[in-house]
């Protein structure tokens, strides 16, 4: 049985609560990351899929598409698409190389993938605070954020997703706030607070948090007296297979010497 990272009825939960008074100020910021990456592809895209939790916001961005939740199994048929974008909710996946699987048998040959969604050091203050302060108060750690793919593992998992052209890179974004407080307001208004299934079912001990605010402050507060939150868009591109695309040249069917391309002599080593 798949381990469960997600508790889907909490997330589900959070994102309900957070369009009450929606921050989406990140989805902006990933959705100009998308449409500038599609200005960029030199062809057009007639059936186009995006899997999210925030359909109202992504709508408005990307009107033609059809929209999909992020469910462990995604109602799309096989081939169905040419462009399926995967927009801000893989880091919550329980099984991301699955999401990943489904997206792109989804796609027709030759059609386009594109991932977004937080990574790496998203949070990484927060995280060290929270960590440095339960320790402190309480001597144990519990789990509170969700863990962050790195993007030295991301292309591996296109690669085993079977996309081809696989590139992972990212964007990293810093938002300041007034207080850890105000920061963790407007996470909740983003719908990422915590639905990890090992989290606490307890609210944090006020000296916890207490101690949390003054380690955060402290290690990362700035002059002004505003503290910085750390936000990492990873983004993944791959391509469905399809004989049209470019493949390498198998090994020795060079016609011509990289010595000579470049110029120079050419040294054999020893045996």
């Amino acid at each position: 049985m798949m381990n469960q990272i997600t508790d889907r009825a909490a997330l589900v939960r959070n994102r309900h609560r957070a369009m009450r008074a929606p921050a989406f100020f990140l989805h902006e910021a990933a959705a100009a990351e998308i449409e500038d990456r599609l200005s960029l592809v030199n062809r057009s895209f007639t059936n186009t899929a995006v899997v999210t939790g925030f359909s109202s916001f992504w709508e408005n961005h990307l009107p033609q598409a059809s929209f999909h939740a992020d469910e462990e199994t995604l109602a799309l048929s096989e081939g169905s698409v040419d462009l399926l974008v995967h927009a801000m909710c893989l880091h919550w996946a329980n099984d991301p190389v699955g999401q990943l699987i489904q997206s792109r048998r989804a796609l027709r040959p030759d059609g386009l993938f594109l991932g977004i969604f937080f990574g790496g050091t998203t949070l990484h203050q927060l995280r060290s605070a929270l960590a440095q302060a339960e320790s402190d108060v309480t001597g144990g750690l519990s789990p509170r954020v969700a863990p962050m793919g790195e993007i030295r593992d991301l292309g591996g998992l296109m690669q085993r997703a079977g996309f081809t052209l696989p590139v992972a890179d990212n964007v990293q974004l810093t938002a300041t706030y007034p207080s850890v407080l105000a920061l963790m307001r407007d996470l909740r208004a983003m719908g990422e607070v915590s639905a990890l299934a090992s989290r606490p079912r307890k609210p944090m001990r006020r000296d916890v948090m207490r101690r949390a605010c003054d380690i955060y402050t402290n290690s990362f507060g700035g002059s002004d007296g505003r503290i910085p939150a750390t936000f990492d868009l990873m983004v993944l591109t791959g391509w469905a297979p399809d004989e049209s695309q470019p493949k390498p040249l198998r090994p020795g069917s060079a016609s011509a010497r990289l010595a000579d391309a470049l110029g120079t002599k050419e040294t054999a080593l020893k045996d």
